[in-house]
């Protein structure tokens, strides 16, 4: 399985899921403090959009790793895609 292989896809990923982990934080708070429920629900959906931005980064890495291995031993060009679109169709 491919791993993350360029250091500045890694340190973004970081960055973004520090960031998630902070906002899923002030949602908490919110809870606590009995905050409206539309403002709570407005930083789930933020905290969703984000998880999928981060998901479209690793996509975007994987994807590319996988076009530049093409000739992997184990995997046929189809298998390869295969796997690619599986993967797509998960964050979808």
């Amino acid at each position: 399985m491919a791993q993350i292989a360029s250091p500045e896809v890694k340190s973004e990923l970081q960055q973004r899921l520090r960031r998630i982990e902070g906002q899923a934080r002030g949602v908490q708070r919110m809870i606590d403090e009995d905050r409206d429920c539309k403002s709570i629900l407005q930083q789930l959906a933020a905290i969703r959009s984000a998880a999928h931005q981060a998901s479209l980064v690793l996509v975007r890495s994987y994807a590319a790793q996988c076009l530049s291995e093409p000739t992997r031993a184990e995997s046929s060009p189809d298998e390869l895609l295969n796997e690619l679109v599986g993967v797509l169709a998960r964050i979808a």
